[in-house]
């Protein structure tokens, strides 16, 4: 309990550091390169190629001393020797082919192909044998590394973006290093022959690159939005669009968190409790989400006191903040259904479908229509359409039927919109309090009921979930919520 409690702290704290302090004492444009580097970071970890998420796949039904150590000692092998080549690849390419702040955040980027698959690599060794108090340990270590080398550079006035790069990269590999230290065996030792390594190589990579491919296709989708953005507009209004995303992100991390622990967890449930808790666990989340979107008013006022150059990314955080609802069903509650039923590649199918949707509308809101508040839009609802596609896929495999939830999570999502668009803040604020009344009534019965079930502990699918959701903050170690 104290370790989960001290893991939400550290990183709700490290992400308040990241996303509200550093940019009161760097300037936009230093920001801005320190949110290309974070942009593209987010994305190296495709380059295992589906080799961690088959790890996932293949062995999280097994506990630690059950597990071939000599197989997963020969693929962490693989996977350092393939990062470390796609590293000083891309170093040599940079050296050659660009200049100046170009060159510095490629070169960063490089080594964070390293750092972040390592990190993925110890980290899932902990989830898939539900080993999570060691889990949020390595997660604790890593923010706190993080958050202490970004604190220093703070108070030593350091204004350069390449530092605090640098610190990402350090806290990765202060926590990969901790990660050595409690899980020797799946590091140190004998492993299997070099051929039966790249066999069993094989193996984890057709299991897992549909999963892979799947999860990437669906971070595409809005990291994709942010990379049009950085192509089309100039380097601050990237910055502003970034930090409106941090903001968002910062709710979403903490949210999802949840689903580190969710997966394993479900992979151990009896199968016929799934569509129950499935259920049980909806019924209360999407309510929750949009109750703390109310947040968003008193939250504006305070950052445009604390941020005044970041004025106008709260009009866009305005229209990203429903991203927070949508991204977190999908996360902690779709992908791990799908997975848990092994529906990888209808995971892979609603992903794409919405990428190549949101590619079509971004492009032409950035190069056609040159408009930057479409392009925001279309994200949320691009997001949306991700969700509910899922959803759909999700109610189909446990035999579930659900219609006027969607309809009046689209109506809250486009009333929020359209009062922070159009009315003066707190006008907005109270527009949006009685719209919420209005769904909370609607949804009065099931919310009240959910909540009998938890502290009456009669409803199994009720208490279930609870104990799920109490072992995420009990024995959590979370984030992968990723980041920024």
């Amino acid at each position: 309990m104290v370790i989960s409690i001290a893991v939400q702290i550290i990183s709700l704290l490290v992400s308040f550091v990241l996303n509200f302090i550093v940019p009161k004492f760097i300037d936009e444009l230093q920001y801005s390169y320190w949110q290309t580097y974070v942009l593209y970071a987010g994305y190296v970890g495709v380059l295992h190629f589906g080799l961690l998420d088959g790890l996932v796949l293949r062995y999280s039904q097994y506990d630690y001393d059950e597990l071939d150590k000599e197989k997963l000692r020969s693929q962490f092998k693989l996977l350092l020797t393939f990062t470390g080549a796609f590293t000083l690849l891309t170093t040599l390419v940079s050296l050659l082919a660009c200049k100046d702040t170009t060159q510095i955040i490629v070169i960063l980027v490089a080594c964070s192909i390293v750092t972040k698959n390592l990190v993925t690599y110890s980290s899932y060794s902990f989830q898939i044998t539900n080993r999570i108090p060691r889990y949020a340990i390595l997660i604790l270590v890593q923010r706190v590394s993080y958050g202490v080398i970004v604190g220093i550079l703070l108070l030593l006035g350091v204004k350069e973006f390449y530092w605090y790069c640098i610190a990402d990269l350090m806290g990765d590999m202060i926590g990969f290093a901790l990660s050595c230290f409690m899980n020797r065996g799946m590091y140190f030792g004998k492993s299997i022959k070099l051929k039966e390594a790249f066999k069993e190589l094989g193996i984890n990579v057709g299991a897992g690159i549909i999963l892979m491919l799947a999860n990437w296709s669906s971070m595409l989708i809005v990291g994709g939005a942010k990379m049009i953005v950085q192509w089309r507009w100039d380097k601050l209004v990237f910055g502003h669009v970034s930090f409106a995303f941090s903001v968002s992100n910062v709710f979403i991390t903490f949210i999802t968190a949840a689903s580190v622990v969710l997966f394993p967890s479900l992979k151990r449930l009896d199968q016929e409790k799934l569509p129950d808790v499935y259920v049980a666990t909806r019924n209360v989340l999407s309510p929750l989400l949009f109750l703390a979107m109310i947040f968003f008013f008193p939250g504006c006022w305070i950052l445009e006191k604390w941020l005044p150059k970041y004025s106008d990314s709260l009009i866009y955080l305005g229209m990203l903040l429903p991203l927070v609802v949508y991204s977190s069903k999908v996360s902690l509650l779709t992908n791990n259904y799908l997975k848990a039923y092994r529906k990888e590649r209808f995971m892979l199918f609603v992903n794409l479908i919405s990428a190549a949707v949101g590619a079509v509308a971004f492009v032409l809101c950035a190069f056609v229509f040159g408009n930057l508040t479409a392009l925001l839009i279309c994200i949320v609802a691009v997001i949306m359409l991700n969700s509910m596609l899922s959803e759909i896929v999700v109610l189909r495999v446990i035999k579930r039927k659900i219609v006027f939830p969607f309809i009046w999570e689209a109506l809250m999502t486009v009333g929020f919109i359209l009062v922070v668009a159009l009315l003066p803040r707190w006008w907005a604020c109270l527009a949006y309090g009685g719209l919420y009344l209005v769904y909370a009534a609607i949804n009065y019965k099931t919310i009240v009921g959910f909540f009998k079930k938890i502290f009456k502990r009669k409803a199994p699918a009720a208490s279930t979930v609870t104990a799920e959701q109490t072992e995420l903050s009990a024995q959590t170690d979370s984030e992968k919520g990723e980041q920024q």
